[in-house]
């Protein structure tokens, strides 16, 4: 096979953005999974509802690119743990709103400096001009892959 013939996964952008989201994601994971022993698909959630207040489960879904199945579990164990509600639509029963608890909100409220401190940790190894160029790209790369 010829060089043309060979993709160098490595050197791949949609393998190389995959492998560094995941990375970061993970090493994030430990923030949240230490202080409360979180999962990924229920900090999404958690974090989704912060965000917005009140959402159903198929716009955390959508919001976070989960699938249904990790969403229904996530807003399970968020329950059992007292820091959500859920709320029936008045006209669609099949439908419910879901919404942090006082305590909930407490503990988001617990959890946005520790990941804003992560964030600012993970891109302190960069210099101004770097992180303005890597925010402009995946901003510039979002809008190419047509992501919401």
């Amino acid at each position: 096979m010829s060089g043309d013939d060979i993709l160098e996964l490595e050197n791949f952008l949609p393998y190389r953005l995959n492998r560094l989201a995941d990375a970061v994601s993970r090493r994030f994971a430990k923030t949240y999974r230490d202080l409360n022993g979180l999962t990924r698909p229920e900090w999404r959630t958690f974090a989704t509802l912060g965000q917005y207040g009140s959402m159903t489960a198929s716009g955390i879904g959508a919001h976070s690119t989960m699938h249904k199945t990790k969403v229904s579990r996530a807003v399970a164990a968020l329950e059992r743990r007292k820091w959500l509600t859920r709320t029936p639509d008045p006209v669609d029963r099949r439908i419910e709103h879901l919404r942090l608890t006082k305590a909930g909100i407490a503990a988001y409220r617990e959890m946005v400096p520790l990941a804003r401190g992560f964030e600012t940790d993970l891109l302190g190894h960069l210099d101004e001009q770097t992180r303005r160029a890597i925010v402009q790209g995946l901003a510039a790369l979002e809008q190419a892959a047509d992501v919401d």
